[in-house]
């Protein structure tokens, strides 16, 4: 029995021992599968995480769809542009069509920098200057040509949206001219007696108005006399014009007197459509000229200055003599004795609208309210200030709108486009805006009116990080804006695009044929102009292209080559213009702007785009093509620009193309040089629909006496210089992923209209990727 119940708790001990490691076994099996479940959990959330880090990591990028003659937009479209890019979707922002902008969520801030007085021109020109633009920024546009529109209107900066006039131009305005620059007291402005008799107004002894009344004017006028606005309004008897109304008011703008007159001769003509007098009127009316002229005398006081516009009229329908008058048609002095309209100054100078068509005719009272505030007005601000108005051009382009209209184009109403700063200030946007006249930082109202453009720049540096939007104005020195020295830096640029974009050609044989020697250059790009010179030993051709990349091509092409039986050489000439040539070449190929576009010759007749790309095959990443027409005739020119996705793209389609040419196809291309739309610019056309002259080459002018490079064209390229390298500045301390903007807005003078330029980029911005 002992053995029997020592056997059995061996056995009932090791049923225990395996039905604890079963157990252990039990519970380690769920233990494992936990771990790998956590394990697979944390993969998977990892893999999330990465996910997450990736879509942080997206980069705003642009895609500018501007190219060729659609490289020009307004600015209106760059204020939508700037909304969307500060807003998104929010306050009806779309994406504009002109320039797409990826991922608008990222967009660190916005800054827009504008270069006052600067244009289209001044970069072209100072290329070479603008070392960090033309190196940072991949995407450029052309501006219509308003300068101050986009400021005054879209964020209410600056002027009252007039029209810029330099100070050269403010000294020979004629208000200058007579009055000068400082303001003076209202008995400066009075009429003297040679100025009244040259413009026929009444005065005292003369043989005509021996039967006028004088308004008893005995006290001396001083600068503290009292205005006192005048107007008439006149019928036709058979005197001539006869008064049938009258209108006096005080320097408060107060009504003294609005009486309606009966003249003792038949009417006529009443003149509805002008004096708003009819028959109808005046049929209870007993007021007679003399009750008219009684009441006046009591009216007005001894020392009283009478003003209203082309007062003359008024005096010799009133027949009545008044010696201190102040004539706002003289006022506001024109050249050649020409003068404004009343209705043109009140909307000019005073933002009033007088004389309208749904008025049966000119309400005196309000008429001589107007000519009232317009002389107060230029007593207060004086003459410098109504010369910065530009009333000229604005009257030029009044005229030109009401041409517009008398021949069937219908004038497009804006719709009022609430200032961008407003909008941006009503969602919680912090804004700056620093420089320029006038202006006023959005959020501290801090002034900033006549900064220096350094100081612009550090108060820029310390502001800039706490602005989500931001707009910088930096002002070129007024002495660099004359009408005379800009024509002269427009004439260079001009000059040295045509020299070089010429090249000489030989030696040739005596019997060569022109025709066909045309034929061998035409193909690399349109010749502007084309001669045999003589002068030589042997002929030699002297080619003038259109644009850069012919020319270069040309003799890339054909230097060293035998042509029509003869081993030629083709260059450029040799002048100053062309010194730097290589150099340019090489700056321009590597230019951002150019890098992802090819020039295409030899296109021969084409019919549309669909003709070209069956011609060029398949080309992959094409974004775009740009092909010229003639300016007159409208056909197409016999080259091109493409446009592709990136630079390797581009470089890719290139080499294609020339492998082409190598099988038998006849396509010369090359690295773009220039902006598809600069030939449009260099060689533009009349208003009679003829391309302008060829500019004259610069050895053509060589035996010309040649004055050195002026003080002033150096100074204004170190102020390029200058700009550029506070631009530098600034855009180094911009956070990444800042969209920033660079306006050259030009100018809108009558003189020299300039058109503008702007740089667009993204600070740190990514390629983008092949499928936007």
């Amino acid at each position: 029995m002992g053995l029997r119940t020592q056997f059995t708790n061996q056995m009932a001990a090791g049923i225990q021992g395996i039905k604890k490691k079963r157990s252990r076994k039990d519970e380690e099996e769920p233990q494992k599968v936990k771990k790998k479940r956590k394990v697979a959990a944390g993969v998977v959330s990892q893999n999330q995480h990465q996910v997450k880090i990736q879509r942080k990591e997206k980069k705003p990028h642009l895609s500018a769809e501007v190219f060729g003659e659609d490289c020009e937009i307004g600015y209106d479209q760059l204020f939508e542009f700037l909304k969307y890019a500060a807003l998104g979707k929010r306050q009806n922002a779309a994406q504009p069509s002109w320039c797409r902008l990826h991922h608008q969520r990222r967009v660190a801030g916005v800054v827009v920098v504008v270069l006052r007085e600067v244009s289209r021109l001044h970069y072209y020109w100072f290329y070479m200057q603008f070392k960090h633009l033309r190196k940072t920024f991949r995407h450029r546009f052309s501006l219509s040509p308003v300068s101050d529109g986009f400021m005054e209107e879209h964020y209410g900066a600056g002027s009252n949206g007039n029209q810029q006039i330099s100070k050269p131009e403010i000294l020979n305005d004629p208000i200058i001219q007579k009055y000068g620059e400082g303001r003076r007291g209202l008995s400066s402005y009075i009429l003297t007696p040679e100025e009244m008799c040259l413009n026929e107004y009444p005065l005292e002894g003369s043989s005509d108005c021996s039967h006028f009344t004088s308004t008893r004017h005995k006290g001396p006028v001083t600068d503290c006399s009292p205005l006192f606005g005048l107007d008439c309004e006149m019928c036709l008897t058979e005197r001539g014009s006869e008064l049938t109304r009258v209108s006096l008011v005080d320097a408060s703008g107060q009504c003294l007197m609005d009486e309606l007159v009966k003249p003792d001769l038949p009417i006529k003509n009443y003149l509805t459509r002008y004096s708003g007098i009819t028959k109808k009127l005046l049929r209870p009316v007993t007021t007679k000229l003399a009750d008219v002229q009684r009441k006046l005398r009591k009216l007005l006081p001894s020392d009283a200055v009478l003003v209203g516009h082309s007062l003359n009229a008024d005096l010799q329908a009133l027949q009545m003599v008044h010696p201190s008058v102040i004539d706002t048609s003289l006022l506001f002095t024109r050249k050649g004795n020409k003068r404004f309209k009343l209705k043109f100054l009140a909307e000019a100078v005073l933002g009033k609208e007088i004389q309208r068509e749904d008025q049966k005719g000119h309400h005196p009272t309000e008429d001589a309210r107007c000519a009232l505030e317009l002389a107060q007005y230029f007593i207060n601000q004086g003459p410098r200030k109504v010369a910065e108005l530009n009333l000229e051009a604005r009257w030029l382009e009044q005229r030109k709108e009401g041409n517009s209209l008398k021949n069937g184009i219908r004038r497009q109403v804006k719709e009022p486009i609430q200032c961008c700063l407003d909008i941006l200030h009503s969602v919680g946007i912090k804004t700056l805006l620093l420089g320029g006249e006038n202006s006023v930082s959005s959020d501290n109202c801090a002034n900033n009116g006549g900064v220096p453009n350094k100081h612009v720049l550090q108060r820029a540096l310390e502001e800039i990080p706490r602005s989500s939007f931001s707009v910088i104005q930096f002002t070129l020195d007024s002495k660099y804006a004359v009408s005379d020295r800009v024509a002269e830096i427009d004439g260079k640029l001009r000059t040295k695009m045509a020299t070089l974009s010429t090249l000489y050609a030989g030696p040739f044989g005596k019997g060569c044929c022109l025709k066909a020697l045309k034929k061998v250059f035409k193909k690399y790009g349109h010749i502007q102009s084309i001669r045999v010179i003589t002068e030589t030993f042997q002929p030699h051709l002297c080619i003038q292209y259109e644009v850069l990349e012919a020319a270069q091509l040309a003799m890339e092409s054909l230097d060293g080559t035998e042509v029509a039986g003869s081993l030629i050489k083709v260059q450029r000439p040799i002048t100053e213009a062309v010194l730097d040539c290589e150099a340019l070449v090489k700056r321009l190929e590597m230019d951002a702007d150019n890098k992802g576009v090819i020039y295409v010759a030899g296109l021969g007749k084409i019919q549309s785009e669909t003709d070209l790309q069956k011609k060029l095959g398949d080309l992959k990443d094409l974004k775009s093509l740009f092909l010229p027409r003639d300016p007159i005739s409208g056909r197409w020119r016999n080259y091109g620009f493409l446009k592709f996705r990136t630079a390797e793209s581009a470089s890719s389609a290139l080499k294609a193309i020339t492998e082409q040419c190598a099988g038998g196809h006849s396509l010369p291309c090359r690295r773009a040089l220039t902006p598809a739309h600069l030939h449009r610019w260099v060689c533009p056309v009349t208003p009679n629909g003829r391309e302008s002259a060829v500019p004259r080459l610069e050895q053509e002018a060589l035996l010309q006496k040649k004055e050195p490079s002026s003080a002033w064209e150096q100074d204004l390229k170190k102020a390029m210089k200058t700009f550029d390298c506070r631009l530098k500045k600034l855009y180094n301390c911009l956070p990444n992923r800042t969209l920033c903007i660079v306006l050259f807005p030009g100018t809108n003078r009558v003189s020299e209209p300039l058109p503008g330029f702007g740089l667009l980029g993204i600070k740190e911005e990514s390629p983008a990727p092949s499928s936007s």
